[in-house]
Parts: structure tokens; C-alpha cells; sequence
């Protein structure tokens, strides 16, 4: 989303659906001959080669796709030798030195794609264990090491924890204090009774005060459950209040990043990001990662909404914006139940595919008459009837936009 902060996230600028990208990152009208045939995306990579590609085969993986080998090899070869990930490596044959900036947020998204497709443990094993050499001392982490704990790093890099780790790897991630990573992310939920009350910020400003941040919840919400940038429907929630006390769980945190995400979707059904000087516009990409969030948490009627918005408006978006939009489109979708290769008339594995390598295989599935009728919950229920494989050799995949989103 996927669409988040810094250096990576300055390329998800381009991801807004309408949003002028920096020069520097302008889309090019066509694939550059200097960019790896390997790499999904024909747009500069040096802020989000990684992000992307990292995101386009974990999309790949979550439709049934098996990403190319070439594909997959081209993100492993990203790796620096202490485990940690840059962005961009032009050239992955010259050593990482102390110049090359390595992050989490690229090493945490590396580390959840490789560690879907399996097989690749050494390299998932060194990037955690670069993680949690990085981890701050109250138990989160920033952009770059050293940096003060956002909600969007912390949580990426959950989803890292446990995407290698199992469920209990977060918790068991403690920092030389002994703060988890969800003592961060707790730290960073706004009190009930507060203004927006129930919304992550994504850091505290200069005066310690939290100020909401939509990408920042969204991601904040599917984190405090443990989860990473994949998560499917949750257990139905329970009250649709922000709940207050003391002592606020990572389970509650999640539920009152929920509740606020859902209130902010009844006046529209996206969110908006506004630029600097621009007007407030729909925001694509942190409408699919609140649908992910919402369904996540056990609120379908709540994501129902948002996610027919996405199936009706976000097909232009993903063709401009490019593979990590076409992913985070298909995380809502498994999100909520829905058929990415009927995503409101569009094939998003098939626009995701062709963004890059032909993947080595694709399963799809034929629907009966059965499939178009809605379940009790408001999500289409899909009983698939046959399997058919469909062979493509070459090479595979992507990486996203949450490059996500950017810093507040």
C-alpha cells in the first residue's frame, strides 16, 4: 500500500490517484532500458525498488500466483550483507558501506514477501536479525535507524516479525528496556476523549501532541493484530465504541483505530490526502489499506462501502500509479472475500502481471451462478469449482506504494 512515508514513501506521492508527482519522480511514458528487465514497474526505483517489487510478489503469492524465479532473485540480491535492504541498489554486486541507506521499511516489506514464498529463511533470518538490532528503545522503530518510532515503520516491521516469526515474534521482540514493538504502537493511539480519539498518529509532533494520520491507522490497526500488509477477515467486532482506560491493549488499539477509520468513511466513501496547496482529494491507496484494516478487524459493513467505491473508481488509479497499487488493490479484495480477477470488471492479477516478468504460473478459478450472490456480511462469497493452471514461463513480480504513503 499499500503508499507510506520517507524516502520510499516520496515515491508513493505519484500513487494519490490525481497527485502531480516531483519531478524527480515523474512516471516515465515508457520502461527505461537502464531498469533491471527483473524489476516490476517501469518508473525510477531509487526510491522504491524494493518497496515495490517486494509488494508485487507478495500480491502475487496472496492471488495463487507463483511469482518468476528471476523475479524473486532480483529482490534477494537486494539484500546488503548484514541483512538490511536500501530502497535501490543499482548495482548489487558493489558491498553496501555505511552510505547506503539501508531502512526498515524496505527490509521489513522485503522480509514479508520473501518469507510468504518460502524457501528463503537465511535471507529473512539476517533482515530480522538487522530489525531488531535497530529497535529503539521503546520498543518501536523508525525510517532509518536511529530515527524516532513512527506507526507506519513499527508496523511494517510487525508484519515482518511475524511473517518470519509466527504470531508470538512480535511480542517476544523486546528492546534493551524490555518495551515490545506494541508498546510503541500503543503509545502512538489517541485517547478516546482526545480530538480524533481512536486514530494513530504517525509520530508525536515537537510538543509530544498525536495528531491523526489515515495511512497511519490504517496501518497501525492491522499491526496492533499482529498482522502484516496481507490480512484476511477477522472475527465479527464487538462494540462500535472507542474504548477508553488506562491501560489500553493492543487488541483495543486496533479496535479504536477501527471505529475512527469507519466514522471517517460515513461522510464519503474514500479518505482524502490533501498536498500543500492543493485541495482535498480521494486518497486510493489508504482507502484499500483502511478496507484491509476494517475487514481485519471484523467490520465488513463498515469496509463494504469503501471497498464498492474502490471496485467502481480505482481501476484508472492502479494503471498509473503501477504495481504497488495493483497490490494493495488485491489486499483489499483478500481482505474482504472478493475476486481479484473480477475487482469491479478488472483482472488486477492479470494488470499486476503484466506490469513486469510473466510469472511461472497462475491459478484461476471459473465461478458458478452461486458466486455472484452476496453473503450475509455484504462480501461476496466465491465457492470455486475448478482450478486451472495456466503456464507462463518467465519471471515475476512487485513491490508497492504501502510504496505507501507518505509522512503527515
Amino acid at each position: 500500500m499499500i503508499v507510506r512515508r520517507t524516502a520510499a514513501v516520496l515515491a508513493a506521492i505519484a500513487v494519490i490517484g490525481g497527485a502531480p508527482a516531483p519531478a524527480a519522480l515523474a512516471a516515465s511514458p515508457s520502461p527505461s532500458p537502464a531498469l533491471p528487465s527483473e524489476l516490476y514497474g517501469s518508473t525510477d526505483p531509487t526510491y522504491d525498488g524494493v518497496w515495490r517489487q517486494s509488494f508485487a510478489l507478495l500480491a502475487q503469492h496472496t492471488a495463487g500466483v507463483r511469482p518468476a524465479a528471476k523475479a524473486v532473485d532480483w529482490l534477494t540480491g537486494q539484500q546488503c550483507a548484514n541483512g538490511a535492504f536500501a530502497p535501490y541498489r543499482a548495482d548489487p554486486k558493489a558491498a553496501c558501506d555505511a552510505k547506503t541507506p539501508v531502512d526498515t521499511n524496505s527490509t521489513a516489506a522485503a522480509v514479508q514477501a520473501l518469507a510468504a514464498l518460502g524457501g528463503h529463511d537465511a535471507q529473512t533470518g539476517k533482515a530480522v536479525s538487522w530489525l531488531k538490532s535497530v529497535q529503539n528503545e521503546d520498543g518501536g522503530w523508525g525510517f532509518t535507524a536511529g530515527g524516532a518510532s513512527d506507526t507506519n515503520s513499527t508496523s511494517a516491521v510487525i508484519g515482518a516479525l511475524s511473517a518470519a516469526g509466527g504470531a508470538s515474534a512480535p511480542q517476544e521482540a523486546k528492546s534493551a528496556k524490555g518495551h515490545s514493538p506494541y508498546d510503541a504502537l500503543v503509545k502512538l493511539s489517541i485517547p478516546c476523549d482526545r480530538k480524533d480519539g481512536g486514530a494513530f498518529a504517525y509520530q508525536p509532533d515537537k510538543k509530544g501532541e498525536l495528531a491523526a494520520n489515515a495511512d497511519a491507522t490504517a496501518a497501525g490497526v492491522v499491526a496492533a493484530l499482529g498482522k502484516g500488509f496481507v490480512a484476511g477477515p477477522g472475527k465479527e467486532a464487538g462494540s462500535a465504541a472507542c474504548a477508553g482506560g488506562d491501560k489500553l491493549t493492543p487488541a483495543d488499539a486496533a479496535h479504536n483505530g477501527a471505529v475512527h477509520l469507519a466514522g471517517a468513511l460515513k461522510k464519503t466513501p474514500y479518505l482524502e490526502t490533501a498536498l500543500p496547496g492543493a485541495k482535498p482529494q480521494p486518497d486510493y491507496g489508504n482507502t484499500a489499506d483502511a478496507v484491509v484494516a476494517l475487514a481485519a478487524t471484523g467490520s465488513p459493513s463498515a469496509a463494504q462501502r469503501p471497498l464498492e467505491w474502490l471496485e467502481k473508481n480505482a481501476a484508472d488509479w492502479a494503471a498509473k500509479s503501477g504495481p504497488a497499487a495493483y497490490a494493495q488493490l488485491i489486499f483489499a479484495a483478500h481482505a474482504t472475500d472478493t475476486d481479484p480477477h473480477n475487482f469491479g470488471g478488472v483482472d488486477l492479477v492479470e494488470k499486476l502481471n503484466a506490469t513486469g516478468p510473466a510469472p511461472q504460473t497462475a491459478e484461476k478459478t471459473k465461478k458458478t451462478d452461486e458466486t455472484h450472490k452476496k453473503s450475509d456480511s455484504g462480501f461476496g462469497v466465491w465457492w470455486y469449482v475448478g482450478v486451472f493452471v495456466v503456464a507462463g514461463i518467465g519471471i515475476g513480480f512487485l513491490l508497492s506504494g504501502r510504496s505507501r504513503k507518505q509522512q503527515p
